[in-house]
């Protein structure tokens, strides 16, 4: 078992290798990744966690501060939609890109015979957040959702987009987009205007309307629902575009796709004649996600191609989205894991009366239950991540009519947007305490945590604002049956713990269960109006069960291999703090689990087996 981490040789959670210094997602992408996938992945994820600990984390902040500009017009008055962009923007795309971070999903990295599964997408993505929560890790996000599309969709006329997505070469890749939302409809994406018509002579498509909140604004290959002209109204009208940035038919510069090689050749903006007929309105002011150009985008005749069968969009957006939800998740751990590190640090470095502010107990538990917080937002990510590699495999295979792949994207479909929801509001809260435990410095621009709380305060609206999911979930249950794989995987966990460290809180969450089942049949006999009215709580309310088993899993699996019982402290704190009962609010039960297990649970300090049944 490895020694525990001393916090305080650090002076600020920069400047050092992040996958050294977070052994939850150490554990969670071993658990997940088959085992020579992760054995390869290793030594890469670290140097990925070096690189954003150091380069891209300076550079992040330094974007923070001198975001991009957007110029519409040039002197002639020409639309040529230029966003600037600071020099350490671009030295970030590079280095992150050419990782793999996309690529690596789709096409058989060097050295491998296939494409890696998208667990390492998703833990990448983890990592990047640190220092990116938003700014960076969305365009990252949405080039990965492009590619999923055209690849699933495609019929081999947009090769070249798909290419320039997955390079790894950064001047030949493309970044990706998808404008979806439009003023009018905001959620509800059956309500989009924006018409298509097809053009014989130059064939292809032309678009004509306006989207209202578009990230990653001048993306080279931008994905659009629109409604080709006779199509029915609501979403079973609505067909997938693919809007290039530049001209594909552009003289002056051979057409084709307009890469970021191509794009950096220019001495400045590309000239107007290279570009695609569109007009980047103006930038939003946000309040965080600074290093991502968001903005309102007009469509006249512009240029675009039909991706897959028309009026499959809709269901096209819907394979997209459970890969952004999982993105939207893996972000906001990010920012929670950089926030909790930042927190360690400062805790074990600041002294206050005498000692250091972690030897206090109220700190204590603020800091066992921000780790723990952690450890769980990242188990279900990860879990829910897992699910989607092996739906993938089973897609590229040709076997996702399987029995077992129907399984796991039934239950995908469940976990998908609870993981969205609840990491979202796990990341404000976690990323809110750790500028308080800065003090003063943590609400100064200076200091990292003004961004993570700014940057993790868009996390529950993109993708679907809490409500929005929660509908979600029971569309999922009543359509899908997505509870009964729920039902499967939760009893075959409980029956599986049988440790003695853990069979109180096994009680707890086999009990818990019981009442969920209950409740989920409670629903099932209740309006339409009802069940809305509780889908929230529902929501919650599996994300709380399931993570409970999937933590008391994970504890018994480390208890078998190296005895190490710190996992079944972990799983032991959840259950009590979510679905364990308290009276005079836990005042009068005599608790010290914070102080006696600290250094176990938030400096991973290992413990064994036979400590967990005996009392400090």
């Amino acid at each position: 078992m490895d020694a525990g981490i001393d916090y305080s040789q650090y002076d600020a959670g920069r400047h050092l290798n992040y996958w050294a210094v977070d052994r939850t997602l150490q554990r969670e992408l071993e658990l997940v990744l088959p085992g020579e996938a992760f054995d390869w992945a290793e030594p890469r994820l670290s140097e990925f966690g070096a690189l954003v600990g150091t380069t891209v984390a300076d550079n992040a902040d330094y974007i923070d501060d001198h975001g991009p500009e957007l110029e519409t017009y040039d002197e002639f008055g020409e639309v040529q939609n230029f966003v600037s962009y600071p020099a350490e923007q671009f030295e970030n795309e590079r280095a992150v890109y050419e990782s793999g971070i996309v690529g690596d999903a789709f096409e058989a990295p060097p050295g491998r015979d296939e494409p890696m599964p998208f667990s390492q997408y998703f833990g990448t993505l983890q990592f990047l957040s640190y220092a990116e929560g938003g700014g960076f890790a969305c365009p990252v996000a949405m080039t990965a959702g492009a590619a999923l599309v055209l690849d699933r969709f495609d019929d081999g006329e947009l090769d070249a987009y798909y290419h320039g997505l997955v390079s790894r070469e950064y001047d030949d890749m493309i970044e990706g987009a998808m404008f979806l939302t439009e003023e009018q409809g905001g959620s509800d994406v059956g309500a989009i205007e924006t018409t298509a018509s097809y053009d014989e002579d130059a064939d292809c498509w032309r678009l004509t309307g306006e989207k209202w909140f578009c990230s990653n604004i001048d993306a080279e290959g931008t994905l659009v629902l629109a409604r080709i002209e006779g199509a029915p109204s609501g979403t079973d009208g609505l067909s997938m575009f693919l809007v290039p940035h530049g001209d594909p038919f552009a003289s002056s510069w051979d057409g084709d796709v307009l890469t970021k090689g191509r794009r950096t050749a220019f001495d400045g903006a590309p000239p107007p004649e290279a570009l695609n007929d569109q007009c980047y309105r103006r930038l939003k002011d946000k309040l965080g996600t600074i290093a991502v150009p968001t903005g309102e985008v007009e469509f006249e005749d512009t240029t675009a191609f039909l991706v897959g069968e028309r009026d499959a969009g809709f269901r096209q957006m819907a394979e997209m989205l459970n890969l952004e939800r999982l993105s939207n998740a893996a972000a906001a751990c990010g920012v929670m894991g950089r926030a909790l590190l930042e927190s360690k640090i400062r805790a074990a470095n600041r002294e206050a009366f005498g000692s250091t502010i972690d030897e206090y107990p109220l700190m204590r538990a603020d800091l066992v239950d921000m780790a723990v917080d952690y450890e769980a937002a990242t188990a279900f990510t990860q879990e829910a991540g897992r699910l989607f590699s092996e739906r993938e495999r089973a897609v590229r295979a040709g076997a996702d009519d399987s029995e077992d792949a129907r399984h796991t994207y039934r239950l995908l479909r469940l976990l998908t947007p609870i993981a969205k929801l609840r990491t979202a509001r796990m990341a404000i809260d976690t990323a809110s305490y750790a500028m308080e435990i800065q003090g003063g410095n943590g609400y100064v621009d200076e200091f990292v945590t003004h961004r993570l709380l700014r940057d993790a305060q868009v996390l529950p609206i993109w993708e679907g604002t809490e409500n929005v999911l929660s509908l979600d979930v029971l569309r999922a249950i009543d359509r899908e049956d997505a509870h009964e794989p729920f039902f499967e995987v939760m009893q075959e966990r409980l029956d599986a713990v049988d440790h003695p460290a853990l069979s109180d809180a096994a009680a707890t969450v086999e009990a818990e269960y019981n009442d969920f089942v209950e409740a989920l049949a409670t629903l099932a006999s209740e309006d339409e109006e009802y069940a809305q009215l509780s889908a929230k709580r529902l929501a919650h309310y599996v994300f709380e069960v399931f993570t409970a088993g999937l933590l008391l899993e994970e504890a018994q699996h480390s208890l078998a291999e190296d005895e190490n019982g710190r996992m079944a402290l972990v799983a032991r704190r959840f259950v009590d703090r979510e679905l364990g009962e308290s009276t005079a609010r836990g005042i009068t039960d005599g608790d010290r689990f914070a102080v006696e297990w600290f250094e176990e649970i938030v400096q991973f300090e290992p413990t064994d087996a036979e400590s967990l049944l005996t009392e400090h």
